[in-house]
């Protein structure tokens, strides 16, 4: 009778990946800062809940979308022999930087559980990429780092970012696969998340050699409203994906940076990474690079003053009766990570917006407060200035409590009556984007003539059924776009300063990877 040898029994154990997420986007410029609570409120899962949210029946950020990064990577896994190992998913809303304790809990948290997962063949981790702490400009770099260190250089690394990361060369010191949303407003977060966990499972089974190749362009703002499927970066983003069809080419990305951040190699990037392809990647990053800063010059369109936007309003009568106008406050855009307490706007349209019913969100806890349990009283308030009174000065007015509310999300929450102005008071911050803001507190969305929204771009997405115009509104603040010409730069940037050509800074810039 034969004899079997060892190897004969031997089965090879199924691949292990760990995945988590860490994200935030970070507004350097608010006084607020950003702490470990904010992600239990927002979003915080772990362990066997994360699996079961990033599973097919789960629901991976509720309240937001049913399936993102995290569930694309696991998407990508199924139908091979591989174990997942989830650590967690800690995503809070955009805000001040992150207390440096906090971030050092995260830190820890996340070299813990590596290291407890076992033998791991590979990682996946979902950032925004303009993350800062009180103390690091560049924290996701910090995050990545963290990885790369506990698991060590052999450990291939796959992360996806936001459109709007910052790319730095401590990023891609790191050596993982970059992959950026290629939508704006943003709706690819789950194909994002399952293209690079297929370039990562593949890179692990050695079916490919991942080669990422980078540009750093000096500009922080172009590309007209940056609005994915409108010009000038429609063609870009098409040609994104003409790209990927490339044989060897894995992915394209264009990285549009956050304005209001402290890393002080800002600026649009692009990216290429291709199957081994030396060559191919840096010519075709060049050529990215080149389409990207040939629409520098189309700068975003003028935005409405308070009054302006009231009055042409006032004369689109059938918008208004068809459903409804918003006002997107671009100087106080919780989505950019803005405090929510701008009065700037508020303070028109109690003056100037008569016969108008307008919907607008505050952030003050204070005056919360003061008013809780006070329903059907008229009292005096002192509204807003108490984060950052320089910025947004307090307006005292007596307004009637209509409703007191309780929010997972906002915290207690009162709706004033100020004329034809409805106020919704959150004690944290007002992330004003979907209709349910305002009619999870009684307000129809339907029948406001002006709805004051606190996001750049996903309100277009929600307020869809209802939205007939949109108005883009100047006061003053801390996501006004000139407002980020105050930091502090390592080169000059488009449109502050005059820059003819992308290429010097983008050798110096890469050029500190070894440094």
């Amino acid at each position: 009778m034969r004899s079997l040898c060892h190897s004969e029994f031997f089965v090879p154990r199924p691949l292990r990946i760990a995945y988590a997420r860490l994200s935030q986007e970070t507004n350097a410029l608010s006084p607020v800062e950003t702490t470990l609570d904010d992600f239990r409120r927002a979003h915080f899962l772990e362990g066997k809940t994360l699996a079961a949210a990033c599973g097919r029946l789960g629901y991976e950020a509720k309240g937001f979308k049913r399936n993102a990064e995290l569930s694309g990577f696991i998407k990508a896994t199924r139908g091979s022999k591989i174990e997942t190992i989830p650590l967690f998913s800690a995503w809070a809303i955009p805000g001040g930087p992150l207390n440096d304790d906090d971030f050092a809990q995260l830190l820890a948290r996340l070299r813990r559980e590596l290291l407890a997962a076992g033998p791991l063949d590979g990682v996946f981790i979902s950032l925004h990429g303009a993350l800062n702490s009180c103390s690091d400009p560049d924290a996701d770099a910090t995050v990545l780092e963290t990885v790369r260190k506990t698991l060590g250089p052999q450990v291939p690394i796959a992360a996806t970012l936001d459109l709007h990361a910052q790319i730095t060369p401590a990023k891609m010191a790191t050596g993982a696969f970059l992959v950026g949303y290629q939508t704006n407003p943003h709706r690819d977060h789950a194909e994002v998340g399952e293209r690079a966990g297929h370039i990562l499972i593949r890179a692990i089974k050695g079916k490919i050699r991942p080669l990422v190749r980078w540009r750093s362009l000096p500009m922080l703002l172009g590309g007209g409203t940056t609005i994915d499927f409108i010009p000038p970066m429609r063609a870009i983003f098409r040609h994104l994906k003409v790209l990927e069809r490339k044989r060897k080419v894995l992915s394209a990305s264009v990285f549009m940076c956050n304005l209001w951040n402290r890393a002080v190699q800002i600026g649009w990037a692009v990216m290429v990474i291709t199957d081994d392809d030396e060559e191919l990647a840096d010519t075709l990053v060049d050529a990215l690079a080149e389409k990207v800063w040939a629409v520098r010059h189309q700068q975003p369109p003028a935005f409405y003053a308070p009054n302006d936007a009231i009055e042409a309003t006032r004369m689109a009568r059938l918008a208004r009766k068809l459903g409804t106008v918003c006002f997107c406050d671009t100087s106080d855009v919780v989505g950019a990570g803005a405090t929510g307490e701008n009065t700037h706007l508020l303070r028109a349209l109690v003056t100037h917006g008569a016969g108008l019913l307008a919907y607008v969100p505050l952030r003050d806890s204070e005056s919360v407060h003061q008013g809780w349990g006070r329903d059907g009283e008229t009292i005096v308030f002192r509204l807003g200035g108490k984060l950052d009174p320089i910025t947004n000065p307090p307006l005292d007015i007596a307004a009637e409590v209509i409703h007191c509310v309780e929010s997972m999300t906002f915290g207690r929450v009162l709706v004033l009556k100020i004329g034809d102005v409805r106020v919704v008071v959150t004690e944290r911050a007002p992330l004003a984007m979907k209709p349910a803001f305002y009619s999870d507190v009684g307000l129809n969305p339907w029948k406001a003539d002006i709805v004051v929204v606190k996001s750049f771009f996903p309100f277009r997405l929600f307020f869809l059924p209802q939205l007939r115009k949109a108005f883009y509104v100047k006061t003053k603040g801390i996501t006004d776009l000139d407002a980020a010409y105050g930091l502090d730069f390592d080169e000059p940037i488009h449109p502050r300063d005059p820059v003819d050509d992308w290429r010097p800074t983008d050798a110096r810039r890469r050029s500190a990877r070894q440094a």
